[in-house]
């Protein structure tokens, strides 16, 4: 018997999730009439992807990509202009009016600014999505229970949300998003707005979610940071269009793309310095060094890699900056080496580089 048993029924409280469904976009196009023109501004272009049931997928990319209006047709607050999107099989811009909510209630939302209703308790916050089902009151006191242990907010549940920390926002925010057992939680900037500590407490919450409950989480942020915490899979969107997808990974070892590259490097220490990059000449310098950047990916990741690389080549080896992480468990390093600039060692190095399996690359000169 579902929680959301009306007055009528008996009360019971199942498991948090059943078997979370597949999300399917099929060449969704949306545009928006252009203030005062007439010309239309494309939110989604022709955009098609799939999310496997249970994942924690992301979708990065900057103010004005398409990531807010990604969200909202899987939700149904918009209809795809072109193309399906759908939810558990189910084609959501082909649902009336009563489909649309019963598939809302199997889809939780979590906001950037929370959202809560500030003449309402923590508890009442959580159990209005259940009163709005018409739940009996029995399973909401049983539901809105396992949901403050599941966040954290046991001791708050009579407070009111002014007398709460942005990060306990966020968590009545996820509770009552997680109150009609949704089979999907899509989740719009819900970080931006804290600290990175309260960030990571978040973020592990949301991880743990989903391993206890299966639900499908797809996460829309401009941080690549949250999506290398989060994530097994991601999409960059630039311009309404998926310009990348793969395993967070293989996008942060391989970006394909310099949107995709401009993410990677502000995570990994892969970026250039401004005052390095200014320096920067595309072509050799006498007497000068080239500089080259170097990703390290698996067991290479952990390994002396510089020390073989100046032995092997027989040249001096300039560790500029990097860093060495990990990502999904598995290790993932990134490097800016200076080498002299004469073609013999910047061959011998890249050549010594990628023996061993890495990516290299001569990114500029300098003196």
């Amino acid at each position: 018997m579902n929680v959301l048993a009306r007055a009528d029924a008996e009360p019971a409280l199942p498991a948090v999730s059943v078997e979370p469904p597949a999300i399917r976009f099929d060449a969704v196009s949306k545009c928006y009439p252009a203030r005062g023109r007439d010309a239309q501004v494309t939110a989604l272009d022709h955009v098609s992807l799939a999310v496997a049931p249970g994942e924690i997928y992301g979708v990065i990319g900057r103010s004005g990509a398409g990531k807010s209006t990604l969200l909202r047709v899987i939700n149904g607050l918009e209809k795809p202009g072109t193309g399906r999107v759908l939810v558990d099989g189910t084609e959501v811009g082909a649902l009336d009016g009563a489909g649309l909510r019963a598939l809302r209630r199997r889809i939780g939302m979590i906001f950037q600014h929370f959202n809560l209703l500030s003449s309402r308790t923590v508890f009442d916050n959580i159990a209005f999505p259940l009163e709005l089902a018409g739940a009996r009151r029995p399973a909401i006191e049983a539901r809105v229970g396992q949901l403050l242990d599941l966040v954290g907010l046991e001791d708050k549940r009579g407070r009111y949300p002014a007398e709460l920390s942005g990060g306990q926002k966020q968590r009545v925010g996820i509770a009552r998003a997680l109150a009609t057992e949704p089979r999907v939680l899509l989740s719009d900037e819900a970080t931006s707005a804290l600290d990175p500590e309260t960030t990571r407490s978040i973020l592990e919450l949301l991880r743990r979610v989903n391993a206890l409950t299966g639900v499908t989480i797809v996460l829309i942020t401009h941080e690549m940071q949250v999506i290398k915490e989060i994530a097994g899979r991601v999409a960059v969107i630039e311009g309404g269009r998926i310009i990348e997808e793969g395993a967070v990974y293989d996008v942060f070892a391989r970006p394909q793309t310099a949107t995709a590259r401009s993410f990677v490097s502000a995570v990994t220490g892969g970026g250039v310095p401004d005052d390095l990059a200014e320096a920067l000449s595309s072509q050799p310098i006498e007497g000068g060094r080239a500089v080259l950047r170097v990703v390290l990916t698996g067991a290479q990741a952990t390994a002396p890699i510089i020390s073989r690389l100046s032995r092997s080549a027989g040249i001096d080896v300039q560790i500029l900056s990097g860093q060495v992480d990990r990502i999904g468990g598995a290790a993932f390093g990134n490097f800016l080496l200076a080498v002299p600039a004469h073609a013999s060692a910047v061959g011998a190095t890249l050549a010594v580089a990628r023996a061993h399996g890495l990516s290299g690359e001569v990114l500029g000169y300098v003196t």
